[in-house]
């Protein structure tokens, strides 16, 4: 059987959450379930009005180009795109088509895929409107305006993907990308991701460098998901497979993802190029990029994820596994930073967020916005463990129980409750407890190795679970040698 190489390019469209108002209206930019609340005439297409520039969206924009190793351009314009559709009432997109950021050199991301490093290059990122968005009933349309105008940050990729597992991979990095430089949200949940995808299928044996021995193209739209990405791209790997396999061609077309029966839906035949009759935008004249200006942009480029992830193993002394458990979600590496600032140990507060926190959102599907213990609350009680009035068990207790009453941790750890850490207490009980069980010291010391931890259950019975289980573990063995 043929063996085949995927060849996978992405299209991924990020909205800018992180601007007040949109592209080229001042309209609020501001994520709303309330339909055309966040509009302006011009978000509408009304004749007569103008757009104009928001810097702040132009500056993210170079800012993430330099985040992606692209060359920034010396001039920036915008450029029309003309087609008519619903949600783009005046017949054309404000883009960036013939001279988008990277100028003539491509840019390039690292990112991990498990335990390799990946590289993929960068076609080109641009800036753009997003059109508004439809929602389809069963006798009617209704069009929102609330997306149209936000400013879209469209990011293309030469096909160096070969799996799922890669493309999801590259996507979540872009994500933290975007997240961690304070360009977007990025949150899929509120529609800020979308992601076209390219896929063809070219015999393994060949140059994969010789794009004439690439295979024919297929194009999935508007996949809306990380897990829809993974699963139309496997399906559509499938499909193509078992079409060459049969001796058959691949249609250059574009296909839909479809969530219900798992499968890509054939939209139309797709042409090498279509005429979307670009020109160049009149009403917003283009304007120079100064050197200045670039360098304070790049002067603000923030520590990024695989900036912290290096300090957490080189400095904090995590492991690969945590630290990237950690800086997945910024919110979560914030809050993370936030516990090592207020003084918990920094393997201490790894352990408390990779397992209990982490562990709990996804429980209960919140973001660590909604998580009621704060990096001083959890210092409550990792304080509680240090000062010995709280066991392990008891710090679990404790925490789940404040989240359970929405109270402070504070007010479950007090004296009459701590554990027992004072040797001569017990040593005193484990005494007694051994008193009462001659003939299970005997089976011990005849072997049974195993009763030891019936021991440790007995003091732990009899303390309530109070009694610190090092030290008792400690006595214990000190107790039983004498005997």
């Amino acid at each position: 059987m043929t063996k085949y190489l995927a060849k996978i390019g992405l299209e991924m469209h990020c909205e800018m959450s992180e601007t007040n108002t949109k592209v080229f209206s001042a309209a609020r930019n501001s994520y709303s379930e309330s339909p055309n609340t966040n509009v302006r005439p011009l978000d509408m297409g009304f004749p007569g009005t103008l757009p104009v520039v928001n810097k702040e969206a132009v500056r993210l924009s170079l800012m993430a180009s330099m985040i992606l190793n692209c060359s920034q351009p010396e001039y920036m314009y915008f450029e029309r795109k003309n087609y008519y559709y619903p949600d783009m009432p005046k017949n054309f997109q404000i883009t960036q088509e013939t001279k988008p950021i990277p100028v003539g050199i491509y840019g390039k991301v690292e990112f991990e895929c498990g335990d390799e490093l990946k590289t993929v290059r960068v076609n080109n990122i641009h800036l753009e409107e997003d059109a508004a968005s439809l929602d389809h009933f069963y006798s009617t349309s209704n069009i929102d305006y609330n997306r149209a105008g936000v400013p879209l940050l469209e990011l293309v990729t030469e096909p160096d993907i070969h799996s799922a597992k890669e493309a999801v991979a590259f996507l979540e990095h872009m994500r933290s990308v975007y997240q961690y430089a304070g360009i977007s949200e990025a949150d899929s949940k509120k529609g800020q991701i979308r992601c076209d995808v390219n896929i063809s299928l070219m015999d393994a044996d060949k140059d994969e460098t010789d794009p004439s021995n690439w295979g024919t193209r297929a194009e999935i739209k508007n996949v809306n998901s990380f897990g829809g990405v993974r699963d139309a791209i496997n399906y559509e790997i499938e499909r193509q497979t078992e079409i060459l396999e049969n001796g058959g061609e691949v249609e250059q077309e574009t296909r839909r993802w479809d969530e219900e029966s798992g499968t890509t839906i054939r939209m139309r035949s797709k042409a090498d190029a279509i005429d979307y009759k670009y020109f160049v935008e009149p009403n917003i004249p283009k304007f120079k990029i100064s050197q200045a200006w670039l360098e304070e942009i790049r002067a603000t480029i923030p520590e990024l994820a695989m900036d912290r992830k290096n300090k957490y193993i080189n400095e904090f002394g995590l492991s690969s596994y945590d630290a990237g458990v950690i800086v997945k979600e910024k919110a979560i590496s914030d809050y993370y930073e936030e516990c090592v600032k207020v003084g918990i140990d920094a393997k201490t507060a790894a352990n408390w967020v990779t397992v209990n926190i982490v562990g709990e959102l996804n429980k209960e599907n919140i973001t660590i916005n909604d998580f009621f213990i704060t990096p001083s609350m959890l210092k409550q009680i990792t304080d509680g463990i240090n000062d010995g009035l709280l066991s392990s068990k008891q710090a679990k207790e404790v925490f789940f129980k404040a989240i359970e009453e929405q109270k402070e941790p504070k007010n479950y750890i007090s004296k009459d409750n701590a554990q027992i850490s004072d040797a001569t207490e017990l040593t005193r009980i484990i005494t007694e407890i051994l008193d009462n069980n001659p003939s299970q010291i005997e089976q011990y010391k005849g072997g049974r190795d195993n009763l030891f931890d019936y021991f440790v259950g007995q003091v732990m019975k009899n303390t309530r679970g109070k009694a610190n289980p090092v030290m008792t573990k400690e006595i214990l063995h000190s107790e039983l040698d004498k005997r």
